[in-house]
C-alpha cells in the first residue's frame, strides 16, 4: 500500500501503465506518462529552491499541469495548497500570506489579475506560469518563469526525505465564519482517506470518475486520490452549465459522479439519456432534499446512491450504504472504514440512542489541525475519552461542531451545524428541517432557511426560494405546507422568492452567510416599539 500520497499514482503506473489516468479536453494521459510529468514538476521545484515542507500554491483551473503541480510538490518534499480558481486576488493573497507560500503555479491570465497583490506576499519567491506566450511580466522581488522553461531547465536534484506523518497539503475552508482557515493534512490522512472511500465505493480500474468539484475542496480532491488509489480514470471538467455535466457523463461513459446538493437540485431537473453509464452517484456538503433524491433515483434507476457526510478537518466521516436509502433516506449512515464516529455530550460522555450530541471523529483521517492557529485548533481538536485503559498519551479527535443523533442500530442523523442553527423564541431550529418541508412541495428550485435578527423572537426564520424552471413560486402554498408539517415556532416569518440560482460559495454550496448579511435589516427594532 502507498504510504505517501503521490505514490498512489506511481503504484498505479506500475500496475496499469497504459490505463488512462487523466482526460482533459479530449487529451488522454496514461498513468506512466502522468508519473513522468509529476516527477518533472518535482525536479523543477527543487531546482528553483523549494525546501522541505515549504508550501506550493496552485491557482489554476483543473488541467493536467494542475495535477502535475499538486503531486509534484509532494514528490519534492513540499506541501501543496490548492487555491480555488473562483477566488478573487485579495482572497488569493490572503491564503498565500497566511501559509507562507514560497512557489506559486498559475496561468498567464491569472498572473495579470494577481500582479498588484503578489508584492504583499513576502514569503513568495517564484511564480511558474503555465501556457505563457509572451515574456512574463516583471513583478518586483519575484522570479517569474514559464512552466515549460522551468521543466526543461531543471536538473536532477535529490528530493527531500518525507514520511507519512509529514504535511502533504493545506486546504482552506470556505470561510463561512470569519477568515478561511487552513486545514493541514498529512500524507497519512490523504492515503487513508483514499483507501477508505475506494473501499466502500468499490472503485476499480474500470471506473471513470468525473472531477467537477474544486480541487481546493476536500470532496473534490477526494475524486482524484480515490481514482489514483484504484487505478481508475479521472475526467477533469471545468463546467459552465449543468447541461455540460450531462453531456460529459454521456460522452466519456462516466461511472462515478459526485456533487453537492445545489448542483444535484439542478441536475435532477434536466433531461438525461435513457441509458446512463453511472454506476454510482455520491452526495456530501449538505443534506440531499428528499424530493431531489427521489427524482435522481427515477433518472438513474440502476445507479447506486451514496449519501455521505464529511468535514475538511477529517475529510470524510460517514456514508449510508445504498441498500439503506429506502429505509433511511434522511440518515448520513455510519462511520466509513477505518474511522469511528461518536456522539458526545458537552462533558465528553456518550449520548444515549436518540439523544442529540456533537459528532466527534477519531482515527487516521483526523487532520493535523489549523495552520498557524493554536486557539482554533485547540477548540476543535481535543482529547477523546479513551476506551483503552493504560494509555498515557491522549488521543486527539476532531470535534465537528455539528449536532447529530444516533439510533439504536447505530445509524446517524444530521440535525444541524452549530453556526447555522436558528435560535428563535427560545428554541433551536435546524434550517434543514424547514428546507425539507419546502422541497417536499416540489414547488421550488432551491431553498435556504436563515435566522435573521428580530427584536422579539431573537431570530426570525426567513426562507429564500427560487422558482422551478418555467413556473412561479406559490407563496401561499409553501406557507400552508409549513403550517401542516411544522410546529408554530418553526414557521417562517417570511418567504421570499428570487430569480436565478441562489449565491454560491467557492465550494458550490449555497452561501448562507451572504444571504443572511443581505437580510440583516429585515426586521428593524423600530417596527416593534
Amino acid at each position: 500500500m502507498a504510504d505517501l500520497v503521490h505514490k498512489l499514482i506511481f503504484k498505479s503506473a506500475d500496475r496499469f501503465s497504459d490505463t488512462e489516468a487523466l482526460v482533459y479536453l479530449g487529451n488522454r494521459i496514461g498513468y506512466a506518462a502522468l508519473a513522468e510529468k509529476i516527477e518533472s514538476a518535482a525536479k523543477a521545484m527543487l531546482a528553483l529552491g523549494l525546501d522541505r515542507g515549504e508550501r506550493v500554491g496552485v491557482y489554476l483551473e483543473k488541467r493536467v499541469e494542475t495535477i502535475a503541480a499538486l503531486f509534484g510538490a509532494t514528490v519534492a518534499g513540499g506541501v501543496f495548497v490548492p487555491v480555488n480558481p473562483l477566488l478573487k486576488p485579495e482572497q488569493v493573497a490572503y491564503i498565500l500570506r497566511d501559509c507562507n507560500v514560497r512557489v506559486l503555479i498559475t496561468s498567464a491570465d491569472r498572473l495579470k489579475l494577481l500582479a498588484t497583490v503578489l508584492p504583499q506576499c513576502h514569503d513568495l519567491h517564484t511564480v511558474m506560469v503555465v501556457n505563457h506566450v509572451d515574456a512574463p511580466p516583471v513583478i518586483s522581488g519575484l522570479n517569474i518563469i514559464a512552466w515549460d522553461d522551468a521543466l526543461a531547465a531543471s536538473e536532477h536534484v535529490r528530493a527531500h526525505h518525507t514520511i507519512d506523518s509529514d504535511m502533504a497539503a493545506i486546504l482552506y475552508t470556505s470561510g463561512s465564519t470569519g477568515k478561511p482557515k487552513g486545514v493541514v493534512l498529512s500524507h497519512r490522512n490523504l492515503v487513508a482517506g483514499a483507501a477508505s472511500v475506494a473501499q466502500y465505493l468499490e472503485n476499480g480500474p474500470d471506473d471513470r470518475i468525473l472531477s467537477v468539484l474544486p480541487l481546493s475542496f476536500d470532496y473534490g480532491l477526494s475524486q482524484l486520490t480515490t481514482a489514483f488509489h484504484a487505478g481508475a480514470t479521472s475526467v477533469l471538467m471545468n463546467y459552465l452549465l449543468p447541461r455540460d455535466i450531462v453531456d460529459t457523463v454521456d460522452k466519456e461513459s462516466i461511472t462515478g459522479l459526485a456533487a453537492v446538493p445545489p448542483l444535484w437540485i439542478q441536475l435532477a431537473q434536466l433531461k438525461w439519456p435513457r441509458d446512463v453509464s453511472l454506476r454510482y452517484i455520491t452526495n456530501s456538503g449538505g443534506a440531499m432534499p428528499r424530493a431531489t433524491l427521489d427524482l435522481l433515483r427515477s433518472i438513474f434507476p440502476d445507479s447506486k446512491v451514496f449519501l455521505m457526510y464529511g468535514l475538511t478537518e477529517a475529510f470524510r466521516s460517514t456514508f449510508l450504504p445504498p441498500e439503506q436509502v429506502d429505509d433511511r433516506p434522511d440518515s448520513i449512515g455510519k462511520a466509513i472504514p477505518n474511522a469511528e464516529v461518536l456522539v458526545l455530550r458537552e462533558d465528553g460522555s456518550l449520548c444515549a440512542a436518540g439523544e442529540p450530541g456533537e459528532l466527534v471523529h477519531r482515527g487516521a483521517l483526523v487532520s493535523m489541525g489549523y495552520w498557524n492557529d493554536r486557539e482554533k485548533t485547540a477548540e476543535r481538536f481535543r482529547p477523546v475519552p479513551s476506551r483503552q485503559s493504560g494509555l498515557t498519551i491522549p488521543e486527539v479527535a476532531v470535534w465537528s461542531g455539528d449536532t447529530v443523533r444516533m439510533d439504536e442500530e447505530g445509524f446517524l442523523y444530521f440535525i444541524g451545524r452549530r453556526d447555522e442553527m436558528i435560535k428563535t423564541s427560545g428554541y433551536r431550529v435546524s434550517p434543514t428541517e424547514v428546507e425539507e418541508v419546502i422541497y417536499a412541495t416540489a414547488l421550488v428550485g432551491e431553498a435556504a432557511a436563515l435566522g435573521i435578527p428580530h427584536p422579539v423572537l431573537g431570530q426570525a426564520i426567513v426562507v429564500i426560494v427560487t422558482p422551478r424552471e418555467g413556473a412561479k413560486v406559490d407563496h401561499d402554498a409553501l406557507l400552508a405546507a409549513c403550517k401542516l408539517h411544522l410546529p408554530a415556532f418553526m414557521l417562517p416569518s417570511r418567504i421570499e422568492s428570487r430569480e436565478g440560482n441562489l449565491p454560491r460559495n467557492p465550494n458550490g454550496k449555497i452561501d448562507r452567510k451572504l444571504l443572511a448579511q443581505e437580510l440583516q435589516n429585515t426586521f428593524p427594532a423600530a417596527a416593534h416599539e
